[in-house]
C-alpha cells in the first residue's frame, strides 16, 4: 500500500481527483446505504470548505469533509471509506489528521486557549468511534435519511484523543 494523505479545498482539485473523491461518497452514501438524497448539498463550495483524502495510487480509499460554521467552529461529516480498506485504520489516521490540522489552524494559533470546537452527527454505530477523538453526544439522535444519527461536538479547548 502506497499512502498518502491530501487536503485542499474541493475548487483547488483536478477533474479526476474530484470525481474519484465524489464517487467513493457516492457509492458509500447513496449506493451502499441505500438513501437517494442530494450528497451535492451546495457545502463543497463554500468559503473554508476543506477536503481530506487518502489515496493508494490513484485510488480514493477514504475522504472527509471539513466546513467552518462560524469563526469558532467547524464541521466534519461525509467521512467514507472504501469497502475494500475498512478495518485498515486509514479512517482513524484521516480523523487524527483532520483535527491537527484544525488545531494548528491559524484562529487557534491567535487565541489558542479558546481553540476550534468540532461538531458533526455521528451514525448511531459510530458514536463509540467519535469518542475516541474527544466528541461527546451533544443532543437527541435524529434519524436522517432512515439512518439514526447522534449529534456530536469536541470542545475546542480539548486536546486531541485516540
Amino acid at each position: 500500500m502506497s499512502l498518502e494523505l491530501h487536503l485542499a479545498a474541493p475548487a483547488d482539485l483536478d477533474a479526476g481527483t474530484l470525481y474519484r473523491i465524489l464517487q467513493l461518497r457516492v457509492d458509500v452514501f447513496v449506493v451502499e446505504q441505500r438513501c437517494p438524497y442530494r450528497e451535492l448539498d451546495g457545502r463543497d463550495l463554500e468559503p473554508g470548505a476543506r477536503w481530506l483524502w487518502a489515496t493508494d495510487g490513484d485510488a480514493v480509499i477514504a475522504t472527509l469533509r471539513v466546513l467552518r460554521e462560524d469563526p469558532g467552529t467547524a464541521r466534519i461529516g461525509r467521512v467514507a471509506t472504501a469497502p475494500g480498506a475498512r478495518t485498515s485504520g486509514i479512517a482513524t489516521v484521516l480523523m487524527r489528521h483532520a483535527l491537527d490540522a484544525l488545531d494548528s489552524d491559524a484562529e487557534v494559533a491567535e487565541n489558542p486557549a479558546a481553540g476550534i470546537e468540532v461538531v458533526l452527527d455521528a451514525q448511531s454505530p459510530l458514536v463509540g468511534w467519535y469518542q475516541r477523538f474527544g466528541f461527546e453526544p451533544d443532543g437527541a439522535a435524529f434519524v436522517e435519511d432512515g439512518i439514526s444519527h447522534l449529534p456530536m461536538r469536541r470542545p475546542g479547548q480539548l486536546s486531541r484523543q485516540s
